[in-house]
């Protein structure tokens, strides 16, 4: 797949590029008062949600058509693009209607294979941005395929939204970040342009400055960021919504890190990391030789694969030493986790061979 770096007339691919307004296009006023702000501060695409799709029905889910409106004002009266989110048939042409001139589609929707499909047979024949945000689980070929769809119907302007990853646990962010899922699909498509999200990551604004620099330094195209001309007043998410104000400060302290050259000390450092990933293969494939050598025991003896309190024993010991070793607890048991599951497949080929 082919895509194409700049996304609008007039909007280059010079890093950040911003598209930024409120969680939800409530109100005339609170529109037209957060755009000329924004558009006073030098962004040059303005994003409303007119269809707002709620966990559980009684929250304010948006004003639906009637904003577009709005929208085509903010176009007519600031000269910004504008950009809305889409989920069925019937969103896309009220947007093409009212001249949005950017789409996005929506975790939950990209999590539907059948309302991607159905969006993508819409769009058929239009040329047109559109942007996909990550579905709600971490599932990066759910996320290709949504891709995939948008392209087959001959949509080239696409990019892709990180807006992290829904989780039960309690952490610091509303969505996991999880890097290594955006970065996975920058590798299989250098050319997609990526958006990160901050605001949905985070949920809550003081977050928004560093999530904006991780983003910048891991080289994403730009920024999604929700800002309200009053957000503690917003109807939607009002946590994670920061003023025009506010958002131009944020902007103005990213380090932008565009340097590609490499120099030879650097060369020096990433040689000495292909040693250490080397060393760190041959261990593993010591470790689970060693796997090996358990599960012909545990046969000879008629012992199961799985020994729980001698698992949770290694992963809690295991995690105390790493975070004494300046590692994230968390990071090391995610490691011990994916090295059990394959001890555990190791030995299971070895009982599978004896009964054979």
């Amino acid at each position: 797949m082919k895509f194409e770096s700049i996304l609008l007339p007039g909007i280059d691919d010079k890093r950040p590029l911003v598209i930024a307004g409120p969680c939800s296009a409530e109100t005339e006023d609170q529109v037209m008062a957060t755009a000329r702000e924004l558009a006073r501060n030098g962004i040059k695409i303005f994003r409303a949600g007119v269809w707002k799709p709620r966990t559980k029905p009684g929250g304010f889910e948006g004003v639906g058509s009637p904003a577009l409106k709005w929208l085509k004002k903010v176009k007519e009266e600031t000269g910004m693009y504008v950009a809305t989110e889409v989920a069925t048939e019937k969103h896309v042409y009220e947007a093409l209607k009212y001249g949005v001139d950017m789409m996005w589609l929506g975790a939950r929707t990209v999590a539907n294979p059948f309302a991607v499909q159905e969006i993508a047979d819409t769009l058929r024949g239009v040329d047109i941005p559109v942007l996909i945000k990550n579905p709600v689980n971490p599932d990066l070929e759910l996320w290709i395929g949504a891709i995939e769809r948008l392209y087959n119907v001959g949509i080239c302007r696409l990019g892709v939204i990180h807006r992290g990853f829904s989780t039960s646990d309690k952490t610091i962010y509303r969505n996991l970040p999880q890097w290594h899922i955006p970065i996975e699909l920058k590798r299989r498509y250098p050319d997609l342009p990526v958006f990160c999200d901050p605001s949905h990551i985070g949920g809550k604004r003081q977050l928004i400055q560093t999530l904006s620099q991780q983003a910048m330094d891991l080289k994403y195209s730009g920024l999604i960021i929700e800002s309200h001309c009053s957000p503690d007043e917003a109807w939607s998410d009002k946590d994670q919504q920061v003023t025009p104000a506010s958002l131009k400060e944020i902007l103005s302290s990213l380090v932008i890190r565009d340097r590609t050259q490499t120099t030879e000390d650097l060369s020096v450092l990433r040689d000495q990391i292909d040693q250490l990933d080397n060393e760190l293969l041959q261990l593993l494939c010591k470790r689970m030789r060693v796997a090996r050598e358990i599960g012909h025991y545990k046969l000879e003896h008629d012992m199961p694969i799985l020994q729980t309190q001698r698992y949770d024993e290694i992963l809690t010991d295991r995690a105390e030493q790493g975070e004494k070793m300046d590692m994230n607890g968390e990071f090391i048991k995610q490691v011990l986790e994916a090295i059990h599951a394959e001890s555990v497949r190791q030995q299971m080929v070895v009982m599978e061979r004896k009964k054979d």
